[in-house]
C-alpha cells in the first residue's frame, strides 16, 4: 500500500486532492450540492507549475527508511513510473537486478510541467495551494475559471505543513472564499471538494468526515482530516468546503494502493492553515516555538519500568545544550505531562504545542519527576533551519533484554569510540550477536548514562539498578543510550 500525495502529473496535466463538505441537521442528507458549487468553483483555480531540467543528483540515502506502508511519492505518476523501473534495474536496490544507474543517484528531471489545484482567499488575488505544488517550480501560473491565465508569484512556502501562498495581479477583484472552523467539524459532516483530478478542472465531489485529527507521518504537525470524498491525482491544495461554503480544510493525499481514489483522503484541516497562510502573508515565512529536547512516548514497557499509572505524556530522552528547555530545569528522564495549560497526551501533541508557541513568550511547563510533580517556566525561542529536524524528532523505543558488555569510559575507549568528553556513564563494548540487546539496537560505542532514575558512571551503577529492579518484582529496567549525540531510553525485560 502506498501513501500518495495527491500531486499533478508531469508532462501532462493533473491536479489537487481531498475535498470535502459539512451537513445540515444530524441524520438529513442535503438535497443538492449545486448552489455551493455554483458559487464557489469561480474562486478555485488550476496552478500550472513549469520546471527547467535538471542535472542528475544524488538521491537519499536509502538506509533513511521511510514511514513503513505510508511513502511520500512525487509529484509525477510518469515520474515515479521510471525512478521504480531504474530502482528495479539497479543492482543492490530492493526487489532490483541487472545493469542501471549507480546507486544513490537520482536521473535528470526533464522539462516539463505539473498541474495541482489551488484557492482564491483575497480578491486582491492571494492563492493557496500545497508546497508539493510549486516546491520545484522556475515558473507558476494560475489558470481561472474564466480562462484567464496569470502569472503568478510564490510570497511564501511551508514545507513543514505542506502549504504555499501565492499571489496573481488582476486587473479587477478576483471571486475568493473565505476560512471556516474546522475544529467544529465531526466524523459523518458532509464536505464537498472542488479541484483539478488529472486535469479535469472545475471536478466537483462530495462525501463526510471519515475521521479527524489523523497523524500519517507526513510531517511533525499532521492533524489530517480525513474524508471519502473522491480525491485523486490534481487535487493537492484545492479547498475542502463544509456545507455553508467555508474552507474547513485543503486537500493534501491520499492513501492508496494504485494511486487512485478508495475513499481514503486527507486535508489540512483550517485551524493548521489559516494562521501558516497569515503568518506567510505577512512574512513570508513560519516562524515556530523551539523548546530544545528529545522525545519519545511512553510505551507500557516504559511506564512499568517508570512506576507510571498510564502512557500519557512526553518522555525527555535528552535536553539540548542551551536551549529554553536546559536553561528552565528539564532534565532527562522528566515526563512531560502539561504544556501551556494543555494536558499532552504525547509527542506529537507536544511537538505541535511548542510549535504553536510564540517565540519570546514565557510557557509554563509541569513534568512529572521522581514521581512527583514540578512546575517550571520555560521561554520559548525560535526554532532556527539547523536545529528544526533536531526538534521534529520523535525517538522510537526499542525494546530487548540483556546482551551487553559494558565497561567504564577510559581514554583509550573515548577516542575510539569518538566519545565527546562531556560524555560519561558505560560504554558498550560489546553486542552478543543475535542476542535481544542487539535487536533492541545496541551497539559497539553507545553510552548507557541512566539507569532506571539514576546516573550511571559505571557498569557497577547499571548493574545496582537491575539487582533493585528485580528485588522490587519489575519486569523491566530502563536505559538511556546515547549515541551520536542523541539519546534514547531503552526498555529491557529482566527476564
Amino acid at each position: 500500500m502506498w501513501f500518495v500525495v495527491a500531486a499533478g502529473l508531469l508532462l501532462a496535466p493533473a491536479g489537487p486532492a481531498l475535498a470535502q463538505g459539512k451537513s445540515g441537521p444530524a441524520g438529513e442528507m442535503p438535497a443538492s450540492f449545486a448552489d455551493l458549487a455554483e458559487a464557489k468553483l469561480p474562486s478555485v483555480v488550476t496552478i500550472t507549475a513549469s520546471t527547467a531540467p535538471e542535472r542528475p543528483q544524488m538521491a537519499q540515502s536509502d538506509q533513511q527508511g521511510g514511514a513503513g506502508p505510508f511513502s511520500m511519492l512525487p509529484d509525477s505518476p510518469l515520474r515515479d513510473f521510471m525512478e521504480e523501473l531504474l530502482r528495479r534495474q539497479t543492482p543492490g536496490a530492493p526487489g532490483g537486478h541487472g545493469q542501471g544507474a549507480p546507486r544513490g543517484e537520482a536521473p535528470a528531471r526533464p522539462h516539463g510541467m505539473s498541474l495541482g489545484s489551488g484557492f482564491i482567499i483575497d480578491p486582491s488575488g492571494y492563492v493557496v495551494t500545497n508546497n508539493h505544488v510549486v516546491e520545484h517550480a522556475d515558473k507558476v501560473e494560475v489558470t481561472l475559471t474564466d480562462k484567464r491565465k496569470l502569472p503568478a508569484k510564490i510570497v511564501g512556502t511551508d514545507v513543514k505543513t505542506d502549504l504555499a501562498l501565492l499571489k496573481v495581479e488582476s486587473d479587477k477583484p478576483l471571486p475568493s472564499v473565505s476560512w471556516g472552523d474546522s475544529s467544529t467539524m465531526r466524523v459523518g459532516d458532509w464536505v464537498v471538494a472542488i479541484g483539478n483530478p488529472f486535469g479535469l478542472g472545475g471536478t466537483v465531489t462530495a462525501g463526510i468526515i471519515s475521521a479527524r485529527a489523523r497523524d500519517i507521518g507526513a510531517g511533525p504537525y499532521d492533524d489530517f482530516l480525513q474524508t471519502d470524498a473522491a480525491i485523486n491525482r490534481g487535487n493537492s491544495g484545492g479547498p475542502m468546503f463544509n456545507v455553508k461554503g467555508e474552507v474547513i480544510g485543503v486537500n493534501t493525499a491520499i492513501f492508496s494502493q494504485s494511486g487512485g481514489n478508495i475513499g481514503i483522503g486527507f486535508a489540512i484541516p483550517a485551524s493548521l492553515a489559516r494562521p501558516v497562510i497569515d503568518e506567510l502573508r505577512s512574512n513570508g515565512r513560519v516562524t515556530r516555538g523551539y523548546l530544545g529536547v528529545t522525545i519519545q512516548p511512553v510505551t507500557p514497557d516504559i511506564a512499568q519500568a517508570l512506576d507510571l499509572k498510564d502512557q500519557s505524556g512526553a518522555l525527555v530522552a535528552d535536553v539540548s545544550k542551551d536551549a529554553p528547555a536546559a536553561k528552565a530545569g528539564l532534565k532527562s528522564g522528566d515526563l512531560i505531562t502539561e504544556f501551556a495549560g494543555k494536558q499532552v497526551a504525547g509527542p506529537h501533541e507536544l511537538t505541535r504545542m511548542v510549535a504553536q508557541t510564540k517565540p519570546g513568550d514565557t510557557t509554563r511547563v509541569v513534568v512529572l519527576r521522581d514521581g512527583k510533580p514540578v512546575t517550571l517556566e520555560v521561554r520559548i525561542a525560535e526554532l532556527q533551519p539547523p536545529a528544526e529536524q533536531a526538534e521534529a524528532k520523535q525517538q522510537q523505543p526499542g525494546g530487548g533484554q540483556f546482551g551487553l558488555t559494558l565497561a567504564p569510559i577510559t581514554p583509550e575507549l573515548r577516542k575510539e569510540f569518538s566519545l565527546d568528553s562531556d560524555v560519561n556513564g558505560a560504554a558498550v563494548v560489546e553486542v552478543a550477536p543475535d542476542s535481544p540487546a542487539a535487536k533492541a539496537g545496541f551497539e559497539p560505542g553507545d553510552v548507557i548514562t541512566r539507569a532506571g532514575q539514576q546516573t550511571v558512571g559505571d557498569p557497577s551503577d547499571v548493574a545496582n539498578v537491575v539487582d533493585q529492579a528485580r528485588k522490587s518484582g519489575k519486569d523491566h529496567v530502563i536505559l538511556l543510550r546515547r549515541r551520536d549525540g542523541q539519546s534514547l531510553f531503552v526498555p529491557l525485560p529482566l527476564g
